[in-house]
């Protein structure tokens, strides 16, 4: 333990720390308490030069108050960087993503908490506990999306393998280990996944991959391909034709639904679509969608409210996999 005036020189450090970590707007110190807790850390301090350190701490920019309650006179750190209800919202949103394990999970909000006061940390913890939510069993993903930004920023292609669960829960390579070489352009968020999106020379097309599911990514030397196949590239249309980031070939469908789900309509395709009144209690809508498997257990989940009406090839699509369903249950 460190001897009274031993770490003088780290006076307004150790002044610095105590304010960020132990006070706030619902919790001050008193001098007496401020003196002794620099006196713990060996520092000698008095009043009077206590007085002029908080004021060489608001011209650094801190926001150091005093407010007097009674015949006591209170100090604390107003304003932060992070008000606590936006440590909150990026909290939850740590908490409650997908692609980022328990573990990365719980580091990262522990640093988020050391933005805030011990007390006001305490009820950044209490929301943790309350978002139990299932988590990505792929630790790597946390520097995946780090390395593939670097290969953005680089404009270098990478080579990757890419794997699939098996009955063991053990990771599997595809295609015996086989290594993918692509031109990556963007990661994109979709259903709490993240999403690689790159060119694909062999097809000259573009594709996408899950971040959480390619293992032992390397940035190569050659640069990216693709550059004008990405610049066609609307982000924007290309998720919201996709179901579960699912690929199908884009056909356009029109969708027959009762008046009160014109909510999902929008909530799923946007603003811009348009709304043909088909009776008092139902209308139809046209969009755009990879037709795939993923579209049809979308439109079913919905139940009896919503039906797909055109084109004729993709209603018969719908009848298939219904039968199909069906005819699983009946037998």
């Amino acid at each position: 333990m460190a001897r009274k005036g031993d770490n003088q020189k780290l006076k307004m450090l150790y002044l610095a720390k105590i304010f960020l970590e132990e006070t706030d707007d619902a919790h001050g110190l008193e001098m007496p308490e401020i003196i002794d807790k620099l006196d713990a850390y060996g520092v000698n301090a008095d009043r009077k030069t206590l007085y002029r350190d908080f004021d060489e701490l608001r011209n650094f920019g801190l926001d150091i108050i005093s407010n007097k309650s009674g015949h006591n006179v209170y100090y604390s750190i107003g304003g932060r960087d992070f008000e606590l209800p936006e440590l909150k919202l990026l909290v939850d949103s740590v908490q409650s993503a997908k692609f980022i394990t328990d573990r990365k999970s719980n580091q990262l909000i522990k640093k988020l908490e050391s933005l805030v006061s011990v007390h006001e940390a305490k009820q950044l913890h209490r929301q943790v506990i309350m978002s139990g939510r299932i988590k990505t069993m792929n630790e790597s993903i946390y520097y995946n999306v780090d390395k593939l930004h670097e290969a953005i920023n680089e404009n270098k292609q990478i080579k990757f393998k890419y794997f699939d669960w098996n009955l063991k829960k053990e990771m599997e390579p595809r295609y015996d280990g086989m290594w993918y070489q692509r031109s990556p352009w963007a990661l994109m968020w979709d259903d709490e996944k993240y999403y690689l999106v790159v060119y694909d020379s062999k097809h000259g097309s573009m594709t996408h991959y899950r971040v959480d599911k390619m293992m032992d990514i390397r940035i190569l030397d050659e640069p990216r391909e693709g550059l004008e196949a990405f610049r066609e590239f609307n982000a924007a249309h290309y998720s919201n034709t996709l179901f579960g980031m699912f690929s199908g070939e884009e056909t356009k469908v029109t969708i027959e639904a009762a008046n009160h789900m014109i909510g999902v309509m929008i909530d799923r395709f946007g603003k811009d679509i348009i709304i043909a009144p088909v009776d008092g209690e139902h209308f139809r809508t046209t969009v755009t969608v990879a037709v795939s498997d993923q579209f049809f257990g979308w439109i079913i989940a919905l139940g009896g409210e919503v039906k797909i009406v055109a084109p004729g090839p993709v209603v018969e699509k719908m009848k298939d996999l219904l039968a199909k369903v069906s005819d699983q249950y009946t037998k």
